[in-house]
């Protein structure tokens, strides 16, 4: 989504224009194949918290993609947003929700721009969105959170972690870099970070990752 940032799973650079037009991210839904995180089902973390309720609405999913985990929380019966900049990933979450007779909505939104939706939500996902960005953006993307994020309201991000072992793949996020990206300066406290796994569409078993409960101060 910016010049330092790649496809989140090794491919080429996008440039400034792709990171406004998101034309890098939509390209990536048009192949014959999935685009690695479409895992097409929810991540097992989002089913987990569903059941146990812990999606209180409004809901906002940020980078929703094909719209997985947002159905997921919608048959649970929250009211959830889902927002990327691919306008093809989109229409398929769109046409998912019909099919499935789900009320959910899906909107066109640039991550650091989210006031723009002129809403704020007691609840928000990050399912592998916060990763993909390098240390300048994530201040941007932390600031744009903290603008429809309600006081008192709670963050779910789930990122690839630093256990996973290799270099292919987004970046590696640590414990502490979760922590100093959402400390209490910014308006934020940290809850809880857990292991987790994060499904992809060529490995079922998932890779290792983080699951952090961020409170909005």
């Amino acid at each position: 989504m910016s010049e330092r940032t790649g496809d989140g799973y090794g491919g080429r650079r996008a440039t400034s224009h792709e990171r406004m037009t998101g034309l890098q991210w939509d390209e990536s839904y048009q192949g014959e194949e999935p685009a690695p995180w479409d895992a097409g089902r929810p991540q097992p973390a989002v089913e987990r918290l569903a059941d146990e309720g812990a999606f209180t609405g409004p809901v906002l999913d940020a980078g929703c993609g094909t719209g997985e985990n947002a159905l997921r929380i919608a048959a649970a019966g929250a009211r959830v947003l889902g927002v990327d900049v691919a306008g093809t990933a989109l229409a398929m979450a769109r046409e998912k929700a019909r099919d499935r007779g789900l009320d959910a909505e899906f909107a066109l939104a640039d991550a650091f721009q989210l006031a723009r939706l002129g809403r704020t939500f007691e609840t928000v996902l990050d399912c592998g969105l916060f990763h993909t960005f390098d240390d300048g953006e994530r201040g941007e993307y932390v600031e744009s959170l903290a603008a429809v994020t309600a006081s008192g309201g709670r963050l779910f991000l789930l990122c690839f972690s630093d256990a996973e072992p290799g270099d292919w793949g987004p970046r590696r996020v640590t414990q502490d870099e979760l922590r100093q990206s959402f400390d209490r300066t910014h308006g934020w406290e940290v809850e809880s970070i857990a292991p987790e796994r994060l499904v992809t569409s060529f490995d079922g078993v998932g890779v290792a990752a983080w699951l952090a409960a961020i409170r909005r101060a």
